[in-house]
């Protein structure tokens, strides 16, 4: 087999320790705040951010460019290695296109070696969820192009299931309608949205209560989850407290046996706000 590398980018959400010993790379968004610009080589921690953010901070972000995919692809085709890369969806961003302009690009440059670009179709750890599970396939063994199907047969089967204090964000970002920002904004209303089949969110619900709205969504996700499936991922945005209740609830009441809690990073928490709760695991289908 071939040597390849599995690369993604930071919306994926995967801690470092975990890149670092599974050998998977990555290429990272920005988040502009107070006119200072946060990426790899200028970190904003979680918990500035979303003190920020409550504070009334409205941060912008940016997307991958081809010269930034570019700048992490040509140093692992110069080591004769070949290319896996799962980006943050395409109904959300930009970055997805500019990973294929680069690949197209170097494979030009390089025409020896290969790059497969994955439109995830996902963000934070529903895109961590897919990375997390090719890595288990080609530390299995997997060839690059056999992986490369797999992700695109069963990337739609990752299922996103996201609360959100309120939709204004979303809404500043162009991510939901002015209508649905407005109606989700009612006194003690938590609006629901999924990521759809497209990549992108959609609200499919708004429930009254904060308690209710949790239930909702772990019910969602439990029932739909595909038979045998044993693993959920869960995000937050700096609501440490109530992701570690809602992981004690899915071992103890659903039988899930491995799940993993990261906070939501700056380019999506942005966009979403503090206080945000989702929850990813491989389903029958996105509804």
């Amino acid at each position: 087999m071939k040597p390849y590398v599995i690369t993604t980018d930071s919306c994926a959400d995967l801690p470092e320790s975990w890149l670092q010993k599974h050998e998977v790379r990555m290429v990272w968004l920005s988040c502009l705040l107070d006119g200072e610009v946060y990426n790899d080589t200028n970190p904003l921690s979680a918990e500035e951010l979303y003190a920020k953010l409550r504070e009334g901070a409205m941060p912008t972000t940016s997307q991958v460019n081809p010269d930034q995919a570019r700048a992490m692809f040509e140093p692992i085709l110069k080591e004769g290695k070949d290319i896996l890369h799962i980006a943050f969806s395409s109904g959300l961003s930009g970055s997805c296109q500019s990973a294929v302009i680069a690949a197209g690009e170097l494979m030009e440059e390089y025409p020896e070696r290969k790059i497969i670009v994955v439109d995830s179709l996902m963000a934070a750890s529903g895109q961590g969820l897919l990375v997390c599970r090719a890595v288990q396939k080609k530390e299995d063994g997997m060839s690059l192009d056999d992986l490369a199907a797999w992700c695109e047969e069963n990337k739609g089967n990752v299922a996103a299931y996201v609360l959100v204090d309120d939709l204004f964000h979303l809404q500043r970002g162009g991510r939901v309608s002015k209508s649905s920002a407005i109606l989700g904004s009612m006194v003690g209303i938590k609006p629901i949205l999924r990521v759809d089949e497209d990549g992108k969110l959609e609200v499919i619900g708004k429930i009254r209560g904060r308690k209710k709205a949790i239930q909702t969504i772990l019910e969602k996700i439990t029932s739909n989850i595909q038979e045998g499936e044993t693993t959920i991922f869960i995000s937050h945005g700096d609501c440490l407290e109530e992701a570690e209740q809602m992981r004690s609830r899915l071992v103890e009441e659903y039988g899930i046996q491995e799940t993993m809690v990261n906070v939501l990073g700056p380019v999506i928490g942005a966009h979403t706000g503090a206080g945000m709760l989702a929850i990813f695991a491989f389903c029958n289908d996105r509804k």
